[in-house]
């Protein structure tokens, strides 16, 4: 059984004359790390609403391990789906970063001994626990973008959603994201990133779905859908350049700048 699964899915706001995502079908396996690609207003946002329950179908089923959404109220389905937004700011509220963390599972009624021993765990694995008593506000963006993730990963759902997790961050953020979410999956997490960042997705994503108009465009391995370039130019994308690169020096498709060295292995000069 699929841990999300959306069968024959549509949606529209009140406002809106036209579907925000109309006949979406879609599985999700436990584990699985998926980039959910597309131009602005295609759907992706609407698409994970529906994961954590802030939306539901007017048309179709989304099920979350094996429930539909319908049948679950918002804060059942805390437990099971993370959200993390785009502007850590927007979550960070505490005086400090022990706090924030803490915040979550203290509202799920967790045992103040148990709080601790969750609280201080995921600081370390998030790398933050020297920043324990520091105000977040005080803390790099790259920093709070990890306290944003701690503060959700804390209470132990199994599906986190991450909102375009590299935006406005320098070079080592960006390193230290990718280590946290090849590190997240290594826990079992099931993730699913909305980005426009192509590097991030060549770097930690098995699966692309790609959304226009609210309707999947295309849904496979990431060499797959990249090879495509005329599906990606459809939603203003590009191929990653070592991609292109490589693609035309005929070594390619190759993703990664690492990929593309690997192809001139053992050659002489």
């Amino acid at each position: 059984m699929s841990l999300i699964r959306f069968d024959n899915v549509s949606f529209r706001y009140e406002e809106m004359k036209e579907d925000a995502i109309s006949g979406v079908s879609l599985s999700i396996e436990r584990g699985e790390c998926i980039a959910l690609l597309g131009e602005n207003g295609s759907g992706k946002t609407t698409l994970t609403k529906h994961i954590n329950g802030l939306v539901k179908p007017y048309e179709g089923t989304v099920c979350v391990d094996g429930m539909p959404t319908t049948k679950r109220t918002i804060a059942e389905l805390a437990h099971t789906v993370g959200y993390v937004f785009q502007n850590p700011d927007h979550m960070i509220f505490a005086d400090t970063v022990e706090e924030e963390v803490a915040f979550g599972p203290q509202n799920l009624g967790m045992d103040k001994e148990t709080v601790t021993r969750r609280v201080d765990e995921i600081l370390a694995f998030t790398r933050l626990d020297r920043y324990k008593e520091t105000h977040p506000m005080s803390l790099s963006g790259g920093e709070k973008q990890r306290l944003a993730v701690a503060s959700v990963i804390v209470s132990d759902p199994s599906i986190l959603i991450l909102d375009e997790p590299t935006t406005g961050l320098d070079y080592k953020s960006v390193i230290d994201m990718v280590d946290l979410i090849h590190r997240l999956r290594e826990r079992g997490h099931t993730i699913i990133l909305v980005t426009h960042d192509m590097s991030l997705v060549v770097q930690v994503a098995e699966r692309v779905v790609l959304m226009k108009g609210g309707t999947i465009l295309a849904d496979g391995e990431v060499h797959e859908i990249f090879a495509q370039e005329d599906v990606l130019a459809q939603t203003y994308l590009e191929q990653p350049y070592a991609m292109k690169l490589s693609t035309l020096l005929g070594r390619g498709p190759c993703l990664t700048p690492e990929e593309f060295y690997s192809s001139y292995a053992g050659e002489e000069p």
